[in-house]
């Protein structure tokens, strides 16, 4: 139902062994893609609150953020590489006045560049990803009912999930405890809020 009120195909239904509550989507377009919910989440949640932690995965295949996320972390990442490049370039022509290939300088100034700039791209990837949420929960409440997304956040709050596996991470209800900065989810608090200032 939740599918073709947002206009895609179905996608695959998963269900993963864990005992805390926890769901992701993933896949490579909008109708060729997988929700997976956990055990933990099934046995936890009453059927509003799956429903709306559903939409909220639904959300997010039908705003195709699985494949957004992807491409902006390449290009991220090719910025990073690219600009430590011209840095270590730089450096090593002008402080140290190397003329014919590359010093010792080029390669030390290039991966402390990349170490730095790396740093600054996981920040905005995490920003974008942080975005993303409040857009998935905004579109589950849209589908489910404001009531039940703001119920559903405020349960996973009580569960406190466990972070799934980094490559998953993004892509769940609920994310791990990093630095805000660097948190692929907001804090259920702020979710929840902007909910409620929504309405």
């Amino acid at each position: 139902r939740l599918s073709r009120e947002v206009g895609i195909k179905m996608p695959e239904v998963g269900i993963f062994p864990s005992a805390s509550p926890n769901a992701f989507a993933t896949g490579w377009n909008r109708n060729d893609a997988l929700v997976a919910v956990s055990m933990g989440l099934l046995q936890n949640m009453n059927s509003d609150e799956v429903e709306a932690v559903l939409g909220h995965e639904i959300s997010h295949v039908a705003n195709g953020d699985m494949v957004t996320l992807t491409l902006i972390q390449g290009v991220v990442n090719t910025f990073v590489v690219f600009f430590s490049r011209i840095i270590g370039h730089i450096v090593d022509r002008t402080v140290f006045n190397t003329r014919e290939g590359y010093g010792p300088a080029y390669w030390i100034t290039s991966l402390i560049a990349q170490f730095v700039l790396g740093i600054l791209a996981m920040m905005i990837v995490a920003w974008f990803s942080r975005w993303r949420e409040f857009r998935a929960d905004a579109g589950a409440a849209r589908l489910t009912g404001r009531h039940k997304m703001i119920a559903a956040l405020q349960r996973l709050g009580q569960a406190q999930p466990e972070p799934l596996p980094d490559e998953m991470a993004a892509f769940g209800i609920a994310g791990g405890g990093l630095h805000e900065l660097f948190a692929s989810h907001p804090p259920l608090e702020k979710r929840i809020q902007a909910l409620q200032e929504a309405a």
